[in-house]
Protein backbone atom coordinates (compact mmCIF):
# COMPACT_ATOMS: atom_id res chain seq x y z
CA UNK A 1 0.00 0.00 0.00
CA UNK A 2 2.80 2.37 0.95
CA UNK A 3 4.63 1.50 -2.29
CA UNK A 4 1.49 2.27 -4.30
CA UNK A 5 1.12 5.69 -2.63
CA UNK A 6 4.76 6.50 -3.32
CA UNK A 7 4.32 5.51 -6.96
CA UNK A 8 1.22 7.70 -7.30
CA UNK A 9 3.05 10.66 -5.72
CA UNK A 10 6.03 10.14 -8.03
CA UNK A 11 3.79 10.07 -11.10
CA UNK A 12 2.01 13.24 -9.96
CA UNK A 13 5.27 15.13 -9.42
CA UNK A 14 6.69 13.86 -12.69
CA UNK A 15 3.74 15.21 -14.69
CA UNK A 16 3.55 18.62 -12.96
CA UNK A 17 6.06 20.38 -15.28
CA UNK A 18 4.17 19.09 -18.31
CA UNK A 19 0.88 20.37 -16.90
CA UNK A 20 2.33 23.80 -16.13
CA UNK A 21 3.78 24.17 -19.64
CA UNK A 22 0.96 22.70 -21.67
CA UNK A 23 -2.31 23.51 -19.93
CA UNK A 24 -1.98 26.19 -17.29
CA UNK A 25 -2.04 29.89 -18.05
CA UNK A 26 1.30 31.44 -18.93
CA UNK A 27 2.38 34.95 -18.05
CA UNK A 28 4.80 35.61 -20.88
CA UNK A 29 7.31 38.41 -21.38
CA UNK A 30 8.26 40.22 -24.58
CA UNK A 31 11.02 42.80 -24.86
CA UNK A 32 12.15 45.24 -27.54
CA UNK A 33 14.23 48.43 -27.78
CA UNK A 34 11.86 50.96 -29.43
CA UNK A 35 9.36 53.47 -27.95
CA UNK A 36 5.63 52.62 -27.77
CA UNK A 37 4.63 54.74 -30.81
CA UNK A 38 6.94 52.64 -33.02
CA UNK A 39 5.45 50.01 -35.33
CA UNK A 40 7.40 47.20 -33.64
CA UNK A 41 5.63 47.92 -30.36
CA UNK A 42 2.28 48.02 -32.14
CA UNK A 43 2.98 44.65 -33.77
CA UNK A 44 4.00 43.26 -30.37
CA UNK A 45 0.71 44.49 -28.91
CA UNK A 46 -1.27 43.00 -31.79
CA UNK A 47 0.49 39.67 -31.30
CA UNK A 48 -0.18 39.73 -27.54
CA UNK A 49 -3.88 40.44 -28.10
CA UNK A 50 -4.10 37.68 -30.74
CA UNK A 51 -2.47 35.13 -28.46
CA UNK A 52 -4.67 36.00 -25.52
CA UNK A 53 -7.78 35.72 -27.70
CA UNK A 54 -6.80 32.42 -29.33
CA UNK A 55 -6.02 30.79 -25.95
CA UNK A 56 -9.27 31.97 -24.42
CA UNK A 57 -7.48 34.36 -22.08
CA UNK A 58 -5.12 31.72 -20.72
CA UNK A 59 -1.95 33.34 -22.02
CA UNK A 60 -1.06 36.95 -21.32
CA UNK A 61 1.98 38.75 -22.70
CA UNK A 62 3.58 41.66 -20.86
CA UNK A 63 5.51 43.93 -23.22
CA UNK A 64 8.65 45.78 -22.11
CA UNK A 65 9.52 48.58 -24.59
CA UNK A 66 12.51 50.91 -24.81
CA UNK A 67 15.07 48.36 -23.67
CA UNK A 68 13.57 47.95 -20.20
CA UNK A 69 14.79 44.35 -20.19
CA UNK A 70 18.07 45.36 -21.84
CA UNK A 71 19.34 45.95 -25.34
CA UNK A 72 19.42 43.37 -28.12
CA UNK A 73 22.44 41.53 -26.66
CA UNK A 74 20.80 41.22 -23.24
CA UNK A 75 17.48 40.19 -24.78
CA UNK A 76 19.14 37.40 -26.74
CA UNK A 77 20.83 36.16 -23.56
CA UNK A 78 17.47 36.18 -21.74
CA UNK A 79 15.82 34.31 -24.60
CA UNK A 80 18.53 31.67 -24.67
CA UNK A 81 18.13 31.06 -20.95
CA UNK A 82 14.32 30.98 -21.13
CA UNK A 83 13.95 33.96 -18.78
CA UNK A 84 12.09 35.85 -21.56
CA UNK A 85 9.78 34.09 -24.00
CA UNK A 86 9.71 36.62 -26.86
CA UNK A 87 11.64 39.57 -28.21
CA UNK A 88 11.74 41.72 -31.31
CA UNK A 89 15.46 41.85 -32.09
CA UNK A 90 17.03 43.87 -34.86
CA UNK A 91 18.32 41.88 -37.80
CA UNK A 92 21.51 43.91 -37.39
CA UNK A 93 22.16 42.46 -33.94
CA UNK A 94 21.28 38.94 -35.05
CA UNK A 95 23.87 39.27 -37.82
CA UNK A 96 26.59 39.15 -35.16
CA UNK A 97 25.55 35.54 -34.57
CA UNK A 98 24.22 34.72 -38.02
CA UNK A 99 26.01 36.59 -40.81
CA UNK A 100 23.34 36.19 -43.56
CA UNK A 101 21.05 38.64 -41.71
CA UNK A 102 23.27 41.35 -43.17
CA UNK A 103 21.56 40.66 -46.48
CA UNK A 104 18.73 42.95 -45.36
CA UNK A 105 21.00 46.01 -45.24
CA UNK A 106 22.47 46.07 -48.71
CA UNK A 107 22.02 49.66 -49.96
CA UNK A 108 19.10 50.34 -52.30
CA UNK A 109 18.04 46.70 -52.28
CA UNK A 110 14.39 47.71 -51.79
CA UNK A 111 12.35 50.60 -53.12
CA UNK A 112 10.04 50.87 -50.12
CA UNK A 113 8.47 49.04 -47.17
CA UNK A 114 6.06 47.10 -49.41
CA UNK A 115 9.01 45.83 -51.42
CA UNK A 116 10.84 44.70 -48.26
CA UNK A 117 7.65 43.14 -46.88
CA UNK A 118 7.31 40.94 -49.96
CA UNK A 119 10.92 39.82 -49.46
CA UNK A 120 10.18 38.56 -45.93
CA UNK A 121 8.03 35.78 -47.39
CA UNK A 122 10.69 34.55 -49.80
CA UNK A 123 12.19 31.07 -49.27
CA UNK A 124 15.59 32.54 -48.39
CA UNK A 125 14.13 34.92 -45.79
CA UNK A 126 12.17 32.06 -44.21
CA UNK A 127 15.28 29.89 -44.19
CA UNK A 128 17.09 32.62 -42.29
CA UNK A 129 14.47 32.30 -39.55
CA UNK A 130 14.92 28.53 -39.39
CA UNK A 131 18.69 28.94 -39.21
CA UNK A 132 18.38 30.73 -35.85
CA UNK A 133 17.56 27.41 -34.12
CA UNK A 134 21.22 26.52 -33.34
CA UNK A 135 21.39 29.80 -31.40
CA UNK A 136 18.48 28.69 -29.16
CA UNK A 137 16.14 31.09 -30.94
CA UNK A 138 12.93 30.34 -32.83
CA UNK A 139 12.28 32.83 -35.62
CA UNK A 140 8.55 33.50 -35.84
CA UNK A 141 8.69 36.19 -38.52
CA UNK A 142 9.57 39.77 -39.34
CA UNK A 143 8.40 43.26 -38.53
CA UNK A 144 9.58 46.25 -40.56
CA UNK A 145 10.50 49.72 -39.44
CA UNK A 146 10.46 52.40 -42.09
CA UNK A 147 13.19 52.88 -44.66
CA UNK A 148 16.36 54.59 -43.45
CA UNK A 149 16.89 58.33 -43.92
CA UNK A 150 19.07 61.02 -42.34
CA UNK A 151 17.89 63.64 -39.88
CA UNK A 152 20.34 66.35 -38.93
CA UNK A 153 20.93 69.59 -37.05
CA UNK A 154 22.05 71.32 -40.28
CA UNK A 155 21.09 70.87 -43.95
CA UNK A 156 22.58 67.95 -45.90
CA UNK A 157 21.95 68.59 -49.59
CA UNK A 158 24.84 66.85 -51.33
CA UNK A 159 27.15 63.89 -50.87
CA UNK A 160 29.98 66.21 -49.84
CA UNK A 161 27.95 67.35 -46.83
CA UNK A 162 28.46 63.94 -45.18
CA UNK A 163 32.25 64.24 -45.24
CA UNK A 164 33.76 64.05 -41.71
CA UNK A 165 30.35 64.37 -40.09
CA UNK A 166 29.50 62.34 -36.98
CA UNK A 167 26.46 60.24 -37.86
CA UNK A 168 24.71 58.01 -35.36
CA UNK A 169 24.54 54.69 -37.16
CA UNK A 170 23.28 51.32 -36.03
CA UNK A 171 26.25 49.34 -34.64
CA UNK A 172 26.55 46.87 -37.47
CA UNK A 173 29.27 46.11 -39.98
CA UNK A 174 27.26 47.06 -43.09
CA UNK A 175 26.17 50.39 -41.62
CA UNK A 176 29.74 51.21 -40.59
CA UNK A 177 31.12 50.31 -44.02
CA UNK A 178 28.42 52.36 -45.73
CA UNK A 179 29.08 55.57 -43.80
CA UNK A 180 32.87 55.23 -43.83
CA UNK A 181 32.80 54.75 -47.60
CA UNK A 182 30.78 57.97 -47.77
CA UNK A 183 33.60 59.64 -45.76
CA UNK A 184 31.42 60.17 -42.69
CA UNK A 185 32.20 59.07 -39.14
CA UNK A 186 29.69 56.42 -37.96
CA UNK A 187 29.07 56.80 -34.24
CA UNK A 188 27.64 54.18 -31.91
CA UNK A 189 25.30 55.82 -29.44
CA UNK A 190 22.25 54.58 -27.54
CA UNK A 191 18.95 55.91 -28.89
CA UNK A 192 18.17 57.42 -25.50
CA UNK A 193 21.29 59.62 -25.77
CA UNK A 194 20.78 60.83 -29.34
CA UNK A 195 18.65 63.92 -28.66
CA UNK A 196 21.07 65.36 -26.12
CA UNK A 197 24.04 64.58 -28.40
CA UNK A 198 22.39 66.52 -31.21
CA UNK A 199 21.79 69.46 -28.90
CA UNK A 200 25.42 69.55 -27.73
CA UNK A 201 26.86 68.97 -31.22
CA UNK A 202 28.36 65.60 -30.28
CA UNK A 203 26.39 64.34 -33.28
CA UNK A 204 25.75 65.99 -36.61
CA UNK A 205 23.11 63.59 -37.92
CA UNK A 206 21.28 60.32 -37.36
CA UNK A 207 20.73 57.39 -39.74
CA UNK A 208 17.18 56.50 -38.73
CA UNK A 209 13.65 55.47 -39.68
CA UNK A 210 10.84 58.02 -39.40
CA UNK A 211 9.01 56.04 -36.70
CA UNK A 212 11.93 56.64 -34.34
CA UNK A 213 12.20 60.30 -35.36
CA UNK A 214 8.53 60.83 -34.53
CA UNK A 215 8.45 58.56 -31.47
CA UNK A 216 11.43 60.24 -29.79
CA UNK A 217 10.72 63.71 -31.27
CA UNK A 218 14.25 63.92 -32.66
CA UNK A 219 13.10 66.63 -35.06
CA UNK A 220 13.05 69.09 -32.16
CA UNK A 221 16.87 68.95 -32.05
CA UNK A 222 17.40 68.04 -35.71
CA UNK A 223 14.98 69.95 -37.95
CA UNK A 224 16.48 68.85 -41.29
CA UNK A 225 15.45 65.61 -42.99
CA UNK A 226 17.30 64.21 -46.00
CA UNK A 227 15.30 61.52 -47.75
CA UNK A 228 17.93 58.94 -48.73
CA UNK A 229 15.84 55.75 -48.52
CA UNK A 230 19.13 53.86 -48.47
CA UNK A 231 18.28 50.72 -46.48
CA UNK A 232 15.45 48.66 -45.05
CA UNK A 233 15.45 47.90 -41.33
CA UNK A 234 13.69 44.70 -40.23
CA UNK A 235 13.24 43.38 -36.76
CA UNK A 236 12.80 39.68 -36.14
CA UNK A 237 10.24 38.29 -33.71
CA UNK A 238 12.03 35.48 -31.92
CA UNK A 239 10.92 33.06 -29.24
CA UNK A 240 13.06 31.30 -26.69
CA UNK A 241 13.84 27.80 -27.97
CA UNK A 242 14.16 26.68 -24.33
CA UNK A 243 10.55 27.69 -23.73
CA UNK A 244 9.28 26.70 -27.19
CA UNK A 245 10.45 23.11 -26.93
CA UNK A 246 8.27 22.63 -23.86
CA UNK A 247 5.10 23.46 -25.79
CA UNK A 248 2.79 21.01 -27.48
CA UNK A 249 2.48 21.23 -31.27
CA UNK A 250 -0.97 22.78 -30.84
CA UNK A 251 0.41 25.51 -28.58
CA UNK A 252 3.26 26.18 -30.99
CA UNK A 253 0.76 26.60 -33.81
CA UNK A 254 -1.32 28.99 -31.71
CA UNK A 255 1.71 31.17 -31.10
CA UNK A 256 2.82 31.07 -34.73
CA UNK A 257 -0.68 31.87 -36.05
CA UNK A 258 -1.01 34.76 -33.58
CA UNK A 259 2.19 36.31 -34.87
CA UNK A 260 1.59 35.69 -38.57
CA UNK A 261 -1.60 37.75 -38.45
CA UNK A 262 0.22 40.52 -36.56
CA UNK A 263 3.11 40.35 -39.05
CA UNK A 264 0.86 40.94 -42.09
CA UNK A 265 -1.06 43.67 -40.25
CA UNK A 266 2.21 45.37 -39.33
CA UNK A 267 3.44 45.48 -42.92
CA UNK A 268 0.24 47.21 -44.03
CA UNK A 269 0.36 49.67 -41.13
CA UNK A 270 3.99 50.59 -41.75
CA UNK A 271 3.39 51.31 -45.43
CA UNK A 272 0.70 53.79 -44.33
CA UNK A 273 2.88 55.18 -41.53
CA UNK A 274 5.64 56.14 -43.96
CA UNK A 275 3.29 58.67 -45.57
CA UNK A 276 1.79 59.80 -42.27
CA UNK A 277 5.14 60.30 -40.52
CA UNK A 278 6.57 62.34 -43.39
CA UNK A 279 3.55 64.63 -43.39
CA UNK A 280 3.74 65.00 -39.59
CA UNK A 281 7.36 66.10 -39.85
CA UNK A 282 6.58 68.60 -42.60
CA UNK A 283 3.71 69.99 -40.50
CA UNK A 284 6.13 70.32 -37.57
CA UNK A 285 8.33 72.59 -39.67
CA UNK A 286 11.05 70.10 -40.60
CA UNK A 287 12.93 71.07 -43.76
CA UNK A 288 12.86 68.12 -46.18
CA UNK A 289 15.38 67.65 -48.97
CA UNK A 290 16.51 64.81 -51.21
CA UNK A 291 19.86 63.78 -52.68
CA UNK A 292 19.63 61.88 -55.98
CA UNK A 293 20.14 58.14 -55.60
CA UNK A 294 22.63 58.26 -58.45
CA UNK A 295 25.13 60.11 -56.23
CA UNK A 296 25.19 57.18 -53.79
CA UNK A 297 25.24 54.45 -56.44
CA UNK A 298 29.03 53.94 -56.76
CA UNK A 299 29.40 53.34 -53.02
CA UNK A 300 26.24 51.23 -52.92
CA UNK A 301 27.54 49.00 -55.72
CA UNK A 302 30.82 48.46 -53.85
CA UNK A 303 28.99 47.43 -50.67
CA UNK A 304 26.74 45.03 -52.56
CA UNK A 305 29.68 43.45 -54.38
CA UNK A 306 31.62 43.04 -51.14
CA UNK A 307 28.87 41.32 -49.14
CA UNK A 308 27.43 39.16 -51.89
CA UNK A 309 30.96 37.99 -52.63
CA UNK A 310 31.60 37.04 -49.02
CA UNK A 311 28.49 35.02 -48.20
CA UNK A 312 26.48 32.71 -50.52
CA UNK A 313 23.21 33.18 -48.60
CA UNK A 314 23.52 36.96 -48.88
CA UNK A 315 24.22 36.54 -52.59
CA UNK A 316 21.19 34.28 -53.03
CA UNK A 317 18.96 36.70 -51.14
CA UNK A 318 20.08 39.70 -53.20
CA UNK A 319 19.97 37.94 -56.55
CA UNK A 320 16.37 36.81 -56.13
CA UNK A 321 15.33 40.47 -56.49
CA UNK A 322 18.04 41.66 -58.85
CA UNK A 323 18.37 39.10 -61.63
Amino acid sequence: MRTTKKLCLFLLLATMPLISVSTLADNLRLGHIVPPPHIWHKVAKRFADNLQATTGGQDSVTIFPLGKLGGDVQLIDLLQSGAVQFAIVTAGSLSNRYEPMNAWFLPYEFEDVADAAAATQSPVAQRMLADLQPHKLVGLGYTLAGMRHVISSRPFTSLDDFSNKKIRAFPNRVFNDWWRDLHASPTNLALSDVSSALTTNLLDAVDVDLDIVVGLKMYQQAPYLTLTNHMAFPGVMVASATWWQGLTEDRQKQVMDAFKEAEAWGFEQQALAEVKNLQLLKDAGVTVSQIPKSEFKPVADEIVAQYTGENPVIAEFYQQFHQ
